[in-house]
């Protein structure tokens, strides 16, 4: 008989996706359970595992302690006058990780909640059930808490088990499809195809949960941008889910997807290249009524944010308009945008704006020929 672990203290994980920046954390899985996608670094050479539901109960506990601590200091509504001296000086050392977290989530209202890490829809639903439940019952305020999961684990979870996690509470799940055209996801190892994209996201749609999809531009190099950009789209199109979410490739040096850059097997393409695609998926998106959203820093356009079918046009206008530029003024815009001087076309009307960008351009001798390379070691640097 194995023997019962022991409760380490409150936990946190590596990862939440950017729209979860003002939720609570709360890791109910260790890291990744599939770990071979080869363009993803974060979690290789880490176990995944999961934690006991009492743990989880725990942190929860503890959450709901230093939650009214700091509910019973003195607030006129503004956090910068709110004295939590006092408070931070009797914690103990090994509860100041829970007091940070119930501090921060205090901060952002209280309304979301996110189960870290990257797929936590692997534990049997009578847990993720009991772990919601008391979730919900220690924090009735909750407007939403949300997951990751995988396509292929949603898919394995029978209807009945998906309304029961609905009906508990669990209104959002994040499905990193990456891709659905099935030579992209056999070439990066994403251990799933189209077809199971699809069975999951109407799954989870047929169940009331909301549905966040993550296509990623770039992830068919130069070989397969063309199906990459169709078949996800044709995919996204059968699901219609909530939001469509683009996060664009950065190849870092040392995943596998870099060693098969090296070995001639992927080619990573450039932003004009990675323009093109993402105007060709835009344009194959149709009958459905998802939420397009460019929210995070390695997207060339930010302004590409809009619902379909009303806004489909407002959603391809800036990536037409960079790429019907001259060469140079999409290197200033690409300088611009990928030293964080720019974050939105219309920078390029911004007189000192520009000024910064083309300082940025001459400091580092960049030019037509290497804005490739400029850009590729920027991108490096987010992730």
């Amino acid at each position: 008989m194995k023997d019962t672990p022991q409760y380490q203290g409150f936990e946190l994980g590596p990862i939440r996706p950017p729209s979860e920046a003002g939720s609570l954390l709360l890791r109910v899985t260790r890291n990744c359970p599939w770990n071979f996608c080869k363009f993803c670094t974060l979690y290789k050479g880490k176990k995944f595992s999961k934690r006991p539901v009492f743990h989880i109960k725990q942190d929860i506990d503890l959450l709901k302690k230093h939650i009214n601590r700091i509910k019973s200091v003195p607030f006129s509504g503004d956090f910068r006058s709110i004295n939590l001296m006092p408070i931070v000086e009797s914690t103990p050392k090994e509860e100041l990780p829970v007091f940070q977290a119930a501090l921060h989530w205090y901060r952002g209202k209280m309304v979301s909640v996110f189960l870290q890490d990257a797929n936590s829809l692997i534990i049997p639903p009578d847990d993720l059930v009991e772990i919601l439940t008391y979730l919900r019952e220690a924090f009735p305020d909750i407007q939403r808490i949300t997951s990751y999961a995988r396509s292929h684990t949603i898919a394995r979870i029978s209807d009945v088990d998906m309304a029961r996690l609905s009906a508990a509470g669990l209104n959002r799940i994040h499905v990193g499809m990456e891709s659905a055209a099935d030579d992209v996801l056999k070439l990066v190892k994403k251990g799933v195809d189209k077809a199971t994209h699809i069975k999951a996201g109407q799954k989870v749609k047929q169940a009331g949960i909301e549905l966040s999809e993550y296509y990623m531009p770039g992830l068919g190099g130069a070989e397969l941008s063309t199906s990459h950009a169709i078949e996800s789209a044709d995919a996204l199109n059968q699901i219609n889910p909530d939001f469509i979410r683009l996060r664009t490739l950065a190849v870092i040096d040392f995943s596998e997807l870099a060693k098969d850059a090296r070995a001639g097997i992927f080619t990573p393409v450039g932003d004009l290249e990675i323009a093109r695609e993402l105007l060709l998926f835009l344009e194959h998106l149709d009958g459905i009524q998802s939420a397009v959203k460019s929210d995070h820093i390695l997207n060339l356009f930010q302004e590409v944010d809009g619902v379909l079918p009303d806004e489909k046009d407002k959603l391809i206008a800036p990536v037409k308009k960079f790429l019907s530029m001259d060469l140079e003024t999409q290197m200033i815009f690409r300088v611009g945008r990928r030293a964080g001087i720019f974050s939105s076309l219309d920078d390029l009307k911004n007189f000192g704006l520009m000024a910064y960008a083309e300082e940025a351009r001459d400091r580092y001798g960049i030019t037509v020929d290497n804005i490739d390379h400029f850009t590729e070691e920027l991108i490096k640097r987010y992730i």
